[in-house]
């Protein structure tokens, strides 16, 4: 096999001379289907609703006022530091208008690492919100930028001294009194591929976060990309998809400053003609009461949300049968999650997306046609996804041999902004090496075995710590794990598990050492019974409060390598 295809070869026309905004506001693909007057977006908290009517209304109009107050235009890196908003939008169609670039930041971020991201990605402009504004304000004076280019994106006005800050709203409603006319950014043909519309963060295969650079027309790509493989509108079929229909609602949790949530949970989900209904924050009982409230059909979601569903007391006293689509993404989810998905789910299509950041976004997500993916499984290949599995040796792997994933696609990324070596090592002769260990079956279903860093080698032998968490999520015990190796002189390394306990086992073991080191012994027994002797939990198991995770869900392993390390230095000492 020289190498792995996407099962559908042909992808309709992309255009390569629009921006993102146009292409959502004004472009009508053929796969796109036609809204008939549904809302785009629903703000979780209030119901306020916005139509693409309203969208493109304030659009323009916070575009006039960007460029005529704070002289926003060609090149310049406007960073969005904000949780999740009906706004958020708004304001990256703006910047595209105007020619602008827009970097999207963890909002729970500290000023020291803000400041890195606005030096890095040369911000001259920053939009936060309320609830971290003086983070905000902290990062701009660290970066060099003065108070007057922080404006908020919610429509609180705070006065900090002598400084009022404006909102976004109370821009789009100045241009409502007075005209701020502009020249919108037109693209030549074949621009799109090279004009830069969007800075992504991602630590790439290895190192540090970077800066990635993704063009207008990748975004485009992987929309339509998503578009073709779930066959929506007309064009592909006279009933349309069976899975993202006009008028379905789905619930936009998913950070919108992680390029999953701003690419599938905001701009996909759009473009099918879908209601988005956008929550600040996750928590479980509220996402309970907002899938009932709302009659959400859609729930677009990261592992630990998914394990929520499945093990919270709560999930059985709400009526869920409107629900019929559950996709999680961000990272992969165990065997035994999504086979517990279905019993809370009997009815709904539901399976996993893989992507990565240097792609866009998806690479592989369940098909239109499929009712279950395989367990295990992160999707089938999207059309126009090439793909390669290269063994450790450099040969080329056969389907469902193991090795390193290696594509190819049109939603690629242009590299990481100002690092030219790190875009040397991941972007190699029009491939992009993503770092993970996968096997591709014959039907192009992918199979996430484990980021290639994060691989234990046991007496020789590679463990994927992502294999045991999915077996012990399975124990109904624990709600949470992650799992580390830690070094061993005859093992070389050796799996350690950190788990948190499920409530009624925190309540037994609470207080009670005998009763808490039993428990973790029957827990080190379950994972002996049911696994090879390397990959049982030698190195022993501790009970936290919880396990660190970045935005999208991503296990930080770092920090508990971290932690571990320090505990191993301090027995030392002992």
């Amino acid at each position: 096999m020289t190498e792995i295809s996407s099962y559908i070869a042909a992808l309709p026309h992309i255009p390569d001379d629009l921006t993102l905004a146009r292409f959502m506001l004004d472009y009508q693909h053929p796969f796109k289907p036609i809204r008939y007057g549904i809302p785009c977006l629903i703000e979780d908290k209030t119901g306020r609703q916005l139509s693409i009517e309203q969208l493109r209304e304030d659009t323009q109009r916070l575009a006039g006022t960007l460029h005529h107050v704070y002289h926003i235009g060609e090149n310049d890196v406007v960073m969005i530091f904000s949780p999740n908003h009906v706004d958020y939008p708004t304001v990256l169609w703006a910047t595209f208008k105007l020619g602008g670039i827009v970097s999207c930041s963890n909002p729970q971020f500290t000023a020291a690492e803000l400041s890195n991201q606005l030096m890095t990605s040369k911000a001259s402009f920053v939009i936060g919100h309320s609830s971290n504004i003086d983070t905000a304000l902290s990062a701009a004076h660290l970066a060099g930028l003065s108070s007057d280019r922080v404006i908020l994106l919610d429509e609180r006005s705070p006065r900090k001294g002598n400084l009022v800050m404006p909102s976004v709203q109370e821009l789009i409603h100045e241009s409502q009194y007075q005209a701020f006319p502009f020249q919108e950014r037109m693209l030549e043909p074949g621009e799109g591929k090279t004009k830069v519309a969007l800075l992504s963060w991602s630590s790439g295969t290895t190192g540090k976060p970077k800066a990635v650079a993704i063009s207008h027309h990748a975004l485009i790509a992987n929309v339509i990309q998503m578009a073709v493989h779930n066959q929506v509108g007309k064009a592909y079929s006279p009933r349309g998809s069976r899975s993202f229909r006009p008028g379905d609602v789905a619930i936009g949790v998913l950070p919108f400053y992680h390029v999953a949530g701003l690419v599938i949970g905001l701009h996909f989900a759009l473009f099918c003609a879908m209601s988005v209904v956008v929550v600040e924050k996750y928590n479980i009982l509220n996402t309970l009461e907002s899938i009932v409230r709302h009659r959400i059909t859609h729930l677009i979601v990261v592992p630990p949300q998914a394990i929520d569903l499945c093990k919270h007391p709560a999930v059985g006293s709400h009526d869920l049968s409107l629900v019929k689509y559950v996709m999680i993404g961000a990272a992969p989810l165990s065997r035994e999650i999504q086979f517990q998905l279905y019993d809370v789910f009997p009815d709904a299509q539901i399976g996993q997306a893989y992507g990565l950041t240097e792609m866009t976004t998806t690479l592989a997500m369940i098909e239109g046609t499929q009712k279950r993916s395989p367990l295990g499984s992160g999707g089938r290949l999207l059309p126009g996804v090439e793909a390669r599995v290269i063994k450790p040796d450099g040969s080329l792997a056969q389907c469902g041999e193991q090795g390193e994933l290696i594509v190819k696609g049109p939603a690629a990324a242009l590299g990481y902004l100002n690092d030219d070596q790190a875009t040397k090592e991941t972007f190699v002769n029009g491939w992009i090496r993503t770092g993970d260990q996968v096997s591709i079956s014959e039907s192009n279903e992918v199979f996430v075995v484990d980021r290639l860093k994060e691989l234990l080698k046991v007496r020789g032998f590679q463990v994927a710590p992502a294999e045991i968490e999915g077996c012990l999520l399975a124990h109904p015990d624990i709600t949470d794990c992650c799992v580390i190796g830690i070094p061993d002189e005859y093992s070389g390394e050796l799996p350690f598990a950190y788990i948190v306990l499920s409530p009624d086992a925190h309540e037994r073991t609470a207080f009670d050492v005998s009763a808490e080191t039993e428990l973790k012994l029957s827990i080190v027994k379950y994972i002996a019974d049911r696994k090879v002797s390397y990959k049982q939990l030698k190195g022993g198991v501790q009970v936290v409060d919880q396990i660190p995770k970045n935005g999208s869900g991503k296990l930080l392993r770092r920090l508990l390598r971290k932690r571990a390390k320090e505990h191993s230095k301090l027995r030392a000492r002992l």
